[in-house]
């Protein structure tokens, strides 16, 4: 059964305007992005939606403080992102900001908790890392190491490490990417609680038009610009999504 997308609130988490980036290849100018205006709202689920070189992974690496455009400014609250240094954008990763990606990048040596507990023993305000896996349905395979656990056993994993410092916001590039269709399902129902219980902005891309299903709002990119933008009046749950 559907539930109503959520209601766009009055002020944004962030803020881009005219947002450009240009990689230089040899003597030729590439252009990623060409002038995206976007709003996030606090608490909203997004799908990002595009095939492979519409500038959905430049866009989410500009909004999380990995990359910087060429030109246009990007806000997080009352704070300018744009021309921000290293060291004020470290710390706006590490203060606000969770990153999920298709390969899981967990450090083979450490548990499951323990490459969660690497996040909070960084962070200001961290969850318990145990809750953090309690919450991904992992708390008894917290002492496995990655060799012992399923690939969709490792993104909730990854996806634990990310919500354990309590981000305003969690992007994710492709987080069902590399899982088969029962396993993705999964991992995008542990999206979707992080969003519901946890109220952290959500922002998912992927190439699969299916997911756009369960999000509040939905943006289309294409060519380094977002060719369309809806809201779904209700949304579906991952368990519902076919693909």
């Amino acid at each position: 059964m559907g539930v109503p997308a959520l209601a766009p609130v009055a002020a944004p988490i962030f803020v881009a305007r005219g947002l450009t980036k240009i990689y230089r290849m040899g003597d030729v100018d590439v252009p990623a992005l060409r002038g995206i205006d976007l709003d996030l709202f606090e608490g909203e689920f997004v799908v990002l939606l595009g095939p492979s070189g519409s500038g959905k992974s430049t866009l989410l690496n500009i909004l999380g403080g990995l990359d910087a455009p060429t030109s246009g400014a990007v806000h997080f609250r009352d704070h300018e992102l744009t021309g921000a240094d290293e060291r004020e954008l470290t710390r706006f990763r590490r203060e606000h900001v969770g990153f999920v990606f298709q390969f899981y990048n967990l450090i083979p040596s450490l548990t499951a908790l323990e490459n969660v507990e690497i996040v909070t023993e960084i962070a200001d305000k961290p969850m318990n890392a145990r809750d953090a896996l309690a919450l991904v349905q992992l708390s008894d395979r917290a002492d496995h190491f990655p060799a012992q656990l399923s690939g969709g056993e490792q993104q909730r994993v990854a996806i634990a490490r990310a919500v354990a410092k309590n981000p305003d916001v969690l992007l994710c590039d492709e987080p069902t990417g590399a899982l088969d269709y029962a396993t993705g399902k999964l991992v995008l129902n542990v999206l979707q609680d992080v969003n519901r219980e946890m109220h952290t902005t959500v922002a998912v891309i992927t190439h699969n038009a299916a997911i756009a299903g369960m999000a509040d709002r939905v943006v289309r990119m294409g060519s380094g610009r977002i060719v369309e933008m809806k809201r779904n009046e209700r949304k579906i749950s991952p368990e519902e999504l076919q693909w």
